[in-house]
Parts: structure tokens; C-alpha cells; sequence
């Protein structure tokens, strides 16, 4: 699914956009606020949802391939965060909708989570 498209699904906000990847093909997603979660089930290229807004979450995206992060419930990192975002290359985006809707949305819409991806 395009960037685009995801903006488009889930009315986000861009908060970081990397000029090489502003309309990245995302293949599946994930929503955790537990960063251990996402370093043990997460997919590389996927797009992580989650309500933390701190650098852990900058360094677990990329350490886990990761091209886009989104906050949701409304919640937006400082500027520091966004600027090592700019800095590691990921997009940010952010997003009024809650993680368990926001997945929902996702999904209905043909992303899949990342067990789907391992059965195939």
C-alpha cells in the first residue's frame, strides 16, 4: 500500500517526510507501544503504530528496517525526536485515531499484520 494511501486511511498528519521515501510501498504494519514487541514480531518495511513518542522509538524503527512510524491517539513527538526521525531517514506521521482503530482501518483496507507474513 502507498504512503498515500495510508495518509489518505487514516486522515494522519506528515510530521517527517523523507524526500526518498515520501511514497514508500508499505506491505504490512504493526501496532505496539511495547518497543520489545515490535524488535521480536515486526517485519522489515512495515509501518509501526504506536503511542510512545520517545527516541526509543526512532532507534527500534530503524534498528528494524523500518521506513515510517505513526502516532496515534493525537500524540506528537518533540522536535528533537522528529529531528533524529529526519536524521535516520523515517517518515513520521501522526494520527487522531486510536492504535486498536487505526489498525482496524489498515487492515479492512488490505494491509496486513505481520503474522500474516510469516504464514506466507
Amino acid at each position: 500500500m502507498k504512503l498515500s494511501r495510508i495518509i489518505s486511511i487514516l486522515d494522519a498528519e506528515i510530521l517527517c517526510n523523507v524526500k526518498d521515501k515520501s511514497n514508500v510501498n508499505i506491505t504490512t504494519a504493526c501496532g505496539a507501544d511495547l518497543m520489545s514487541d515490535v524488535l521480536a514480531f515486526i517485519k522489515s518495511e512495515a509501518l509501526l503504530l504506536t503511542g510512545l513518542t520517545t527516541p526509543q522509538v526512532i532507534y527500534t524503527a530503524e534498528n528494524s528496517g523500518v521506513n515510517v512510524v505513526c502516532f496515534v491517539r493525537g500524540k506528537k513527538p518533540c522536535r528533537e525526536i522528529v529531528n533524529l526521525a529526519k536524521e535516520k531517514k523515517i517518515v513520521l506521521l501522526a494520527t487522531k485515531t486510536p492504535m486498536f482503530e487505526s489498525c482496524g482501518k489498515l487492515y479492512k483496507n488490505g494491509l496486513t499484520g505481520c503474522s500474516e507474513i510469516s504464514k506466507q
